[in-house]
């Protein structure tokens, strides 16, 4: 049994590209501590953390699930992440949630992209390496620590190393025993490197290490090692194989002696207010302090309802509480406080700093919101994480009439779930659009909607998102009038239009002088300008990356209404837009395409002949290639299928948004004369 202290919970998200054996690990992580009594197997749908139906369909995650398991006295939550790239969203909600990475890179897998983009989203925690399958015939364990210090820094050191016949690992830092045998280096220079890695931030126990020449117990070396995790100045190393137990029990050691408690871990920032003006707050892991919780996932389920999970910072939390949720004026309440182990739910009596918990049926928390018992913590919220931007779109209608509004519904969960989906509806084509990350993540979808909603859905390529922007400065004056007998409607406009640089969005500047456009109007103003700007005026696609100021106007103390200055604002911005060389925006993907060696030239034609362009090139691994390159959007249809097609499905592909260029002329031409044609 644990103790219950905050000193003892641990809290570790595994995170990784798909295959490198985060699900396995963790079935024999619980499995050594007594969690369960076998271990499940993915291939069989029989894991604790793979619950769900598609999950077991697919073969891996697709969610984030939480486990837990006792060790040495130490509660260790355990967040099992998805790997696929396109779910790379669902990953980064998981460690708000952590004060530990466990960055699972597979032996006979390399360091790929994945494991590069979550070794980022995780600086600012502590990060450990687990490198899994030790044991399959071939890997070069050597060559792999190696690529660790060359792509993420000396700070990589194994704490471990595997014994010459793979069957266990031998300890480096606890009690080394320096002439115990190992598969590559010695446990000397390993425990060394590791000493003189952690000293370094202490420089009262660098003295007594390099002066005095005396050796230093692990408890001398606690501090200044949860230090270094803490700073990045230490990426720990160690080896594990899931399917013979070689190393499992070491690392639940060293997740409870050497990784950082709540207490210890670098702590949860939040913010009070929006914008600049936000002050910066930390929370503090005491118990009898206002509760501050964390939603980082919502989960739905057609039997259990809305599931919120989220993670206590400070404060307490009991069953039959009344919480706040956001900025929400009414309580709501807590009516069952729940423990996660994978699907099964136990439900606890109260929770405090440190613990992740879950509450199910209360429709008013979302992802990203903070829990409170205080209107002290109104307007609390974390710091906004950046995702990956959604950029393959698919248009859905139902099959079946009548289940418009269920397909909305369906769409609507599966977008609180994920934060890399994005619903929309193209007002040109008069279509709902799903935009997700790439094509697995856009099947996975329809495949949800299917199987959750028992939805039949028809789906069609959707028309390529175009944005317009302007090249110049550009300005004018409209004036709108109207009688029909009685009250007429009167409403003049003067306003400028300036180009942003690109990605800046749209700005509103009120410049007016003396009154000549009333302040209760001037909303009306802004109303009519983004009317316009989403209507677009070169080829009916929306209007970014410009600044609109308001220099001055008309009003009639009879005549003028929110109608009149919502049509002269809209007809004034158009004609200044007009005098601005308006332009044709085309959004731009990275795209990364992992292929043996030797195929580069048949990739890069592919590219070139899609009007893209290489960005360069990587080896992540012996007799791998990965090419980096940026192409227009309008030119990916059927990319992926070309490049399977050209290396006979031996490849790897990830699609993620880059920017917004112009547009070719002939380009523009077109979809300008195409909207003209529409528009008569």
């Amino acid at each position: 049994m644990t103790s219950g202290r905050l000193c003892d919970i641990r809290n570790l998200a595994l995170v990784g590209a798909s295959g490198a054996g985060k699900t396995t690990l963790l079935e024999s992580l619980l499995v050594a501590a007594g969690a369960i009594g076998s271990a499940g197997s993915v291939e069989k749908g029989t894991t604790v953390s793979d619950y769900d139906p598609l999950e077991k369909t697919l073969g891996h995650s697709l969610n984030t699930s939480v486990c837990h398991l006792d060790w040495a006295e130490c509660a260790v939550n355990l967040l099992d992440t998805p790997g696929t790239p396109d779910l790379l969203g669902r990953a980064q909600s998981a460690l708000d949630a952590v004060e530990t990475t466990l960055v699972c890179v597979r032996a006979s897998g390399g360091v790929g992209t994945l494991t590069r983009r979550v070794m980022e989203e995780a600086n600012g925690l502590c990060r450990m390496m687990v490198v899994t399958g030790i044991d399959v015939p071939g890997v070069d364990l050597a060559a792999l620590v190696g690529r660790f210090a060359e792509i993420f820094g000396k700070v990589c050191l194994p704490i471990n190393l595997p014994t010459p016949d793979l069957s266990g690992v031998v300890d480096c830092f606890f009690a080394p025993d320096p002439d115990a045998e190992t598969a590559f280096s010695s446990v000397r220079a390993a425990h060394e490197a590791l000493i003189d890695q952690v000293v370094e931030l202490d420089e009262e126990l660098m003295t007594v290490y390099l002066e005095q020449g005396e050796s230093l117990t692990p408890e001398q070396l606690h501090a200044p090692f949860e230090k270094a995790l803490r700073e990045g100045h230490l990426i720990p190393v160690c080896f594990t194989s899931a399917r013979s137990g070689s190393g499992v029990r070491e690392l639940l050691e060293l997740i409870a002696k050497l990784m950082p408690s709540p207490e210890e871990g670098n702590p949860a920032h939040f913010l009070r207010g929006e914008g600049e003006g936000a002050e910066d707050l930390v929370a503090s892991p005491d118990p009898a302090a206002h509760l501050v919780a964390h939603v980082f996932q919502i989960a739905n389920d057609a039997y259990r309802g809305k599931l919120a999970i989220f993670r206590i910072h400070q404060g307490t939390l009991r069953a039959g509480s009344q919480i706040f949720v956001g900025d929400a004026r009414k309580t709501v309440k807590v009516a069952h406080l729940l423990r996660l182990q994978g699907r099964n739910q136990q439900e606890v009596s109260s929770a405090g700093p440190g613990e992740i918990c879950a509450l199910a049926r209360i429709e008013e928390i979302h992802r990203d919101a903070v829990l409170h018992d205080s209107h002290d913590e109104d307007l609390l919220h974390r710091a906004p994480r950046v995702f990956p931007q959604p950029v393959a779109g698919l248009a859905l209608r139902p099959t079946k009439l009548g289940d418009e509004q269920k397909l909305a519904d369906a769409l609507g969960q599966l977008c609180e779930e994920d934060p890399c989906l994005a619903v929309e509806y193209d007002i040109q084509g008069k279509q709902t659009v799903v935009r997700a990350m790439g094509q697995p993540h856009l099947k996975i979808l329809c495949e949800a909607l299917s199987q959750r909603w028992g939805l039949k859905l028809d789906t069609a390529p959707p028309a390529v998102p175009y944005r317009e922007t302007i090249g110049a400065v550009g300005q004018a004056r409209y004036r709108h009038k109207k009688q029909s007998g009685g009250a007429g409607q009167f409403g003049e406009v003067e306003l400028r239009v300036e180009p942003l640089a690109r990605g800046s969005g749209f700005e509103f500047v009120d410049q007016v002088k003396g009154g000549t456009i009333p302040g209760q109007f001037m909303p009306a103003v802004e109303k009519g300008v983004r009317q316009a700007l989403a209507e677009g005026a070169l080829a009916g696609f929306p209007i970014q990356d410009l600044r609109v100021v308001v220099l001055d106007g008309k009003h009639h103390a009879v005549d003028s209404n929110e109608v009149s200055f919502v049509s002269a604002a809209r007809h004034a911005v158009l004609e200044a837009i007009a005098l601005s060389r308006p332009q044709l925006l085309e959004p731009y993907v990275t795209a990364l395409v992992r292929t043996r060696d030797g195929m580069f030239g048949s990739v890069s034609g592919e590219i070139s002949a899609r009007r893209g362009r290489l960005l360069g090139t990587d080896s992540p691994q012996a007799g791998w290639t990965e090419i980096n390159a940026q192409l227009p959007l309008a030119e990916m249809d059927g990319f992926e299928a070309r490049i399977k097609s050209l290396l006979a499905g031996d490849c790897g592909l990830t699609v993620s948004f880059s920017h917004y260029e112009n547009a070719p002329l002939d380009i523009q031409s077109r979809l300008a004369r195409a909207w003209e044609v529409g528009e008569q």
